[in-house]
């Protein structure tokens, strides 16, 4: 399948991307703000991407202390819609470069996916829990804010070739 900037702006994607970024979220203000206006913001969203004008919005930031403190930006709901739109369309493409065991983020591995493959491994190297082991539970501090979008960019050419979808990585990545 050729990634096609036309489809991903187009209200079908849009529409798509809407219902994916709205689940589990139909009651949280700014997604009841998105939809009380929904054809016309996925027609409006439409035109920014098509004509290239399109900005996402600041980042929204609090702390969150569960169990240790974190800040965390949140992208507005339209922006949000945007992501889904975008990863409808180029995410198959690296998707199939993950490793099985990659749960973040995808779809049908979430935790209790997890689980069960840290299950799976803890037998494995304890032989059915007779020997002991270690598990290293490790955190990179400020990993997303340390890594070089440069060098990203350079990374997602080699894998996408339209400058269009290109242009919407660097808006979002700003």
């Amino acid at each position: 399948m050729d990634i096609s900037y036309d489809y991903l702006c187009s209200v079908a994607n849009l529409t798509l991307a809407w219902r994916k970024a709205r689940k589990g979220k139909t009651r949280k203000r700014d997604v009841v703000e998105f939809e009380r206006n929904l054809e016309k913001n996925l027609l409006a969203l439409h035109q920014e991407l098509k004509n290239k004008s399109y900005q996402p919005m600041p980042l929204t930031t609090f702390v969150l202390r569960d169990p240790k403190t974190r800040i965390i930006s949140k992208s507005n709901f339209r922006d949000r819609v945007v992501h889904h739109a975008l990863i409808n369309v180029i995410g198959y493409i690296f998707e199939k470069g993950f490793i099985y065991d990659s749960c973040a983020n995808q779809i049908g591995k979430g935790t209790l996916f997890a689980l069960k493959r840290f299950e799976h491994f803890k037998r494995k190297v304890t032989r059915s829990n007779k020997h002991f082991a270690f598990c290293l539970k490790a955190d990179i501090k400020h990993y997303f804010q340390e890594v070089d979008h440069d060098i990203l960019i350079v990374a997602i050419k080699r894998k996408i070739a339209d400058e269009n979808v290109i242009w919407l990585i660097n808006q979002i990545e700003k």
